[in-house]
């Protein structure tokens, strides 16, 4: 698992005028907010996600964008410090996003949201350059205590993420061990899941390669490699997989319906 490299951010409170009679004064009593741009296509989330965010005492939202394109115009524009971003498999690759624009600027920190199943997309997240990786379902209070620890200079992942990449820390011989099947997903690769991920949605072929721009020989290379993959031998045995697949990610279970979402343990990972 990647690691944060560097000491905490520092926020900078120099204007670019001269300082006005008292300014050290003020800014001790106000200090700087770390600046934040919420990438989130459903209007409703993203007011509400800004909202909160906005009543935090140490942060403030400059921007708010609803597709890649215009994230990256507004970085450009109000120079946030840290991107929080939701992670979406259909029109545009959040991962893909996330890898070129870290390479782009690398003191940008982001976090990534998400439904989607953290056992396999938060590392995937992080090894694309998130700094952290937080599930929708969570209380909100925890998106705050991600962006602060993240701003302390440490990743901020589930206690059950960081209990599983312990693990995998710990098998010197992995080769040694036989596959469990429901690790087969996790070889998947990153497009290879956001296909996986649009079956089990129940688009056809054609409505996938129409989604991703891609052409439909693409997708269907891609279906052969995810059966290969699975040890699957019929399209239709890939269908019924994805979709089981997505209703076990998404559907709580009975249990879990009953007892109610309690907020998670976390792991705190200090920068290298």
């Amino acid at each position: 698992m990647r690691s944060l490299k560097g000491s905490a951010l520092k926020l900078s409170t120099n204007g670019k005028g001269g300082c006005s009679p008292g300014y050290e004064h003020a800014r001790e009593k106000h200090p700087a907010k770390t600046r934040i741009l919420v990438l989130e296509e459903h209007p409703l989330l993203r007011h509400g996600i800004s909202d909160y965010l906005n009543a935090q005492p140490d942060m403030i939202v400059c921007g708010e964008v609803d597709t890649i394109p215009g994230a990256q115009s507004k970085i450009v524009e109000c120079k946030p410090h840290l991107l929080l971003t939701a992670l979406r498999l259909g029109n545009g690759d959040s991962l893909e996003f996330v890898k070129s624009l870290k390479a782009e600027r690398p003191e940008l920190l982001i976090v990534v949201y998400s439904a989607f199943e953290e056992s396999i997309f938060a590392e995937r997240a992080l090894r694309a350059g998130a700094d952290g990786y937080v599930m929708k379902k969570a209380p909100k209070e925890e998106l705050v205590i991600a962006i602060r620890d993240i701003l302390n200079g440490e990743i901020y992942v589930s206690r059950d993420v960081a209990l599983r990449s312990f693990k995998k820390s710990l098998e010197t011989r992995p080769e040694t061990h036989p596959p469990l099947s429901p690790s087969a997903i996790e070889n998947l690769s990153d497009r290879e899941m956001h296909v996986f991920q649009l079956l089990g949605s129940g688009l056809s072929t054609r409505q996938i390669a129409h989604s991703l721009n891609l052409s439909v020989k693409t997708i269907e290379s891609h279906r052969e490699n995810i059966k290969h993959k699975l040890g699957l031998s019929s399209s239709r045995d890939l269908v019924e997989l994805a979709t089981k697949y997505l209703e076990e990610t998404f559907l709580p279970s009975k249990k879990e319906a009953l007892s109610g979402l309690g907020k998670k343990n976390v792991v705190r990972f200090p920068a290298a």
